[in-house]
């Protein structure tokens, strides 16, 4: 999404820890612009950006509103993550008050396809109540978003996370796996065979590198519990 290039060069905050993020701030650096890009420090070692980055929070609406305008930035750009909606309230906020232009850039959500057994669920809650009694299941999901899972001590749960938590996860039955996803959904696959996973729950957050376990799912005629979007 490049600007256009007859502009002057300007200062850019990208809200990143997207791919899409990335390959933005790539383009922006290209074109002469000084781009900073925030992220939320949520992994150990995340994939650095062209350009400057920042890394951690703002301190809410007012710190935002502090720093975009100490900073001096021309304009905003929200790359976040398609469920980060704290962030995208602040920034939409933070932009208002400072009088300066945001724009918002979010990846299409995925759409069901033939052979795809989807139960779509509106929270965290119901995707946990709609996992049957004994079930093996995958939670493609953050760390941030397990604890609805802990009162199902009746299934069995396969985690993966890129960093190690910081301390020990509260499900009774539970595999910890290290790790970022594959874009490969033969891998994908011979995974949830490796784990006999028997359900697959994750958030609709579009893209392309998060597909493949949807992949591999459909060829295993694995059913998926999808959280929708707001």
């Amino acid at each position: 999404m490049p600007l256009d290039s007859a502009m002057p060069a300007e200062r850019i905050l990208i809200l990143g820890g997207t791919e899409e993020a990335r390959r933005l701030a790539s383009e922006l650096v290209i074109e002469g612009h000084h781009v900073v890009t925030s992220l939320a420090g949520r992994t150990m070692e995340p994939v650095l950006p062209p350009g400057e980055v920042r890394i951690g929070g703002f301190g809410g609406i007012d710190g935002l509103v502090e720093y975009l305008t100490a900073e001096q930035f021309d304009r905003v750009i929200d790359a976040t993550h398609p469920f980060a909606h704290r962030i995208s309230a602040n920034a939409a906020r933070a932009t208002a008050i400072a009088g300066i232009p945001l724009r918002r850039l979010q990846r299409p959500a995925w759409i069901r396809r033939p052979g795809d057994l989807w139960t779509a669920v509106g929270n965290l809650e119901a995707a946990a109540d709609a996992l049957p009694q004994g079930a093996t299941v995958f939670l493609a999901l953050g760390r941030q978003y397990l604890d609805a899972f802990l009162p199902r001590s009746d299934c069995q749960f396969v985690i993966r996370m890129v960093d190690p938590p910081t301390q020990p996860l509260g499900f009774t039955h539970y595999t910890l796996m290290l790790g970022k996803p594959s874009g490969d959904a033969s891998e994908e696959a011979s995974l949830l065979r490796r784990f006999g996973v028997t359900h697959l729950v994750c958030r609709n957050s579009g893209g392309i590198t998060g597909y493949a376990k949807l992949e591999a799912a459909r060829n295993l005629a694995i059913p998926v519990i999808m959280l929708e979007r707001d």
